[in-house]
C-alpha cells in the first residue's frame, strides 16, 4: 500500500508517523534525505488497528524475538513464500515495480509524481538544484487513489472464464 523500499517499512518507528496528518516522515536509508509518505485513509486504518500490538516497541513492525529491532529482513519474502508465491513472481521490493507501473499505466498519475513518491532523484531539465518541489498535495491524492485501487481488486469478482474441456 506504501511501496517504500522493503527495509524501511520494516524499520519504521512510530515516533515518525503522524496519524492525524496522515503523513509518514523519515530519511531514506539510500540517499539520506527526507522522504514524506502520505497515508491514505486505509493505510491510516490498518496502523490504527495495528497500534495497541505494537506500540510499546519503537518500531511499527517489530522483531519476534526481540520488540528491541525491527522485524527480520526476511519475514517480508518468507510472508510471500508462505502464500503460494515463489521468488521469480514476487518479492518485497517487486510492489515497488507494481507501483510504479499500474499508477502510470492504468490511473494516469504524472511520471515525476510517482518518482518522487519512489523517493527517487526526478530529472529535471531546469535544473534539479533549484526545484524543490514534493508535489505533497498530488502525491496525497495518488497514494488514496493507489489504496482505492487496492481494495477495488480486493473486492473484486475474479475476472476469469472457464473453459470446458474437449473430448476427444
Amino acid at each position: 500500500m506504501l511501496f517504500v523500499h522493503p527495509g524501511e517499512l520494516r524499520q519504521a518507528k512510530w515516533t515518525d508517523i503522524n496519524l492525524d496528518a496522515a503523513e509518514w516522515r523519515y530519511v531514506t536509508s539510500k540517499t539520506k534525505t527526507a522522504h514524506i509518505v502520505p497515508l491514505s485513509d486505509q493505510a491510516v486504518e490498518v496502523l490504527q488497528e495495528l497500534c495497541p500490538y505494537t506500540k510499546r516497541s519503537e518500531f511499527v513492525f517489530p522483531g519476534v524475538r526481540s520488540a528491541l529491532k525491527p522485524m527480520s529482513e526476511n519475514t517480508m519474502n518468507a510472508a510471500l513464500r508462505n502464500l503460494g508465491f515463489d521468488s521469480d513472481t514476487m518479492v518485497g521490493h517487486g510492489f515497488r515495480a507494481m507501483a510504479r507501473t499500474v499508477l502510470d499505466e492504468v490511473l494516469g498519475y504524472r511520471p515525476d509524481y510517482i518518482e518522487h513518491q519512489l523517493a527517487h532523484a526526478v530529472k529535471d531539465s531546469l535544473g534539479r538544484a533549484y526545484n524543490r518541489a514534493t508535489h505533497l498535495p498530488e502525491r496525497r491524492k495518488m497514494m488514496q487513489a493507489w489504496s482505492d485501487y487496492l481494495d477495488k481488486l480486493r473486492v473484486a469478482e475474479p475476472n476469469v472464464l472457464a473453459f470446458k474441456a474437449k473430448r476427444a
